[in-house]
């Protein structure tokens, strides 16, 4: 079993910025995959990134390139998202997930992640 912790989420005005992390315990963990998602109220939980546990690769929805940053500490199992130029339409609890699940083309859906954290709000004010 995996245990995915969040911390790093709170409240900041438009055009600031917020690190996030996702702390992992429990089995060995050696995911293909963690990704954050983003759920916001009255909508769909939605992809924002994803990082490949091996290789370091990453990828990101279009509606926050160039602004978010994911990154990972192997030895800390743990995973960061740097959020930069916030906007209040960024505002959602944001969930991390593992997969374990070797399916390359579905790293954006959330339903090949494993496992998921409780999640951390953040709140972008105007």
């Amino acid at each position: 079993q995996v245990q995915l912790d969040e911390s790093g989420g709170g409240l900041v005005q438009a055009g600031g910025s917020l690190r996030l992390s996702c702390a992992a315990s429990g089995r060995t963990f050696s995911p293909y995959a963690v990704g954050w998602f983003r759920q916001a109220p009255g909508k769909e939980r939605e992809f924002v990134s994803t990082i490949a546990w091996s290789s370091g690769s990453t990828f990101y929805a279009d509606s926050v390139k160039g602004r978010y940053t994911i990154s990972r500490d192997r030895a800390k199992n743990t995973v960061y998202l740097q959020m930069n130029g916030l906007k209040p339409e960024d505002t959602a609890v944001y969930f991390c997930a593992a997969t374990f699940n070797l399916i390359p083309s579905l790293l954006t859906a959330k339903t090949i992640y494993n496992y998921w954290g409780q999640g951390t709000q953040v709140t972008v004010s105007s």
